[in-house]
């Protein structure tokens, strides 16, 4: 027979232990390390609609690694292997995981490409499958023109100008002198006065989705900004090409012109398709004033450099230099606008930074 003083100290002793064991447990399970992060997992996507100039590709982010992907893209070069320390270009495409489409632009006729998918999380970055593709031969009826660096633009016929279908993104003269890059220091972006260029927040990244933002000085440089046989537009040109349009059709008009020359790539488009993306370049979105491209002058929003060198509206304005001086210190640019299919003619302050296009010379 147990003994009855036994029997009750088991009974308050037996909980106690166990509470006891719960608490150790608990400390040892508290204080176990957690895994660490790994790298993500993706694969490359092949590419396509490849043209002399352009391709298509992108990424699947199977795993994110245990961290979130902050950054997302494409790497291609003419050598194998492609990363983002070693390229010919790269995209970048937010964060997130699942799936992007990407677009290669200023490619070289009749070349063969490598390309790769990247993404990066805290752990670092990883790298998908290699892709290899060649673009196809120059295309007269495409045309291109190529600037002193080597990007290569596609160009369109609109009345009897042909205009560059995409933004300027040199970083040399027509020459072969470099054009001053001040990057951060906001300072020396300010104070130039001889030429400057800068990609939106600093982001090498956007030299490929919406070209150089310029001040005007690189624009009145003797060097010549842009490749031979092609010019800063004047303001006179651009109302050329606008009076063309609105001739072209009795419903257009310098109200809603600029929707003809907008890119049609705009986050929730009607028209669907292509067009319809949150992925950029492209604009934001908005249900009245959607571009249309019916002429493929392919208008982004590349936003623009404050003198002081702030970064403003990409994604919702696109501002060019015309090669016009207004007064000292100023100069007419052309703009366009997320919330409306006006095209904008205004003076602006020469330390500022736009976006520039050009037009053949046909003199």
């Amino acid at each position: 027979m147990i003994n009855y003083r036994v029997h009750i100290l088991f009974r308050f002793l037996l909980p106690a232990s166990l509470l006891l064991l719960g608490v150790l447990t608990g400390l040892l399970t508290g204080c176990k390390k957690e895994d660490p992060a790994g790298l993500p997992s993706l694969v490359t996507l092949p590419v396509r609609d490849i043209s002399s100039s352009l391709a298509k590709s992108g990424g699947d982010i199977t795993d994110d690694g245990g961290t979130e992907i902050e950054s997302r893209g494409l790497v291609w070069g003419t050598l194998q292997n492609p990363s983002l320390d070693e390229n010919v270009g790269s995209t970048s495409e937010g964060r997130g995981s699942g799936e992007f489409i990407s677009t290669m632009s200023g490619l070289a006729p009749e070349t063969t490409y490598y390309v790769r998918a990247y993404a990066t999380n805290g752990a670092g970055t990883a790298y998908g499958n290699q892709e290899h593709f060649t673009t196809t031969p120059f295309d007269p009826d495409e045309g291109t023109v190529t600037d002193a660096e080597g990007n290569t633009y596609r160009t369109v016929i609109i009345g009897e100008q042909v205009w560059m279908a995409e933004n300027l993104r040199t970083g040399f003269y027509r020459n072969g002198n470099p054009i001053a890059y001040p990057g951060e220091d906001n300072n020396a972006w300010f104070n130039n006065t001889t030429g400057a260029y800068a990609w939106y927040d600093n982001d090498i990244s956007n030299k490929y989705l919406y070209g150089a933002l310029y001040n005007w000085h690189a624009v009145n440089n003797p060097n010549g900004l842009c490749p031979p046989g092609w010019r800063v537009p004047s303001n006179e040109d651009w109302s050329v090409l606008i009076d063309y349009l609105v001739d072209q059709d009795e419903e257009v008009t310098k109200d809603n012109v600029a929707a003809m020359l907008k890119s049609c790539r705009q986050v929730n488009s009607p028209l669907g398709g292509d067009c319809e993306t949150t992925q950029h370049p492209r604009w934001d979105s908005n249900p009245a004033h959607y571009g249309t491209d019916d002429f493929g002058f392919s208008a982004l929003p590349g936003g623009f450099r404050y003198s002081d060198g702030r970064y403003s509206n990409i994604g919702s304005y696109a501002g060019w230099w015309t090669s016009t001086r207004y007064v000292a210190g100023y100069a007419w640019s052309r703009e366009m606008y997320q919330f409306t299919s006006h095209i904008g003619n205004f003076f602006d302050y020469a330390p500022n930074g736009y976006s520039v296009r050009c037009v053949q010379d046909l003199q």
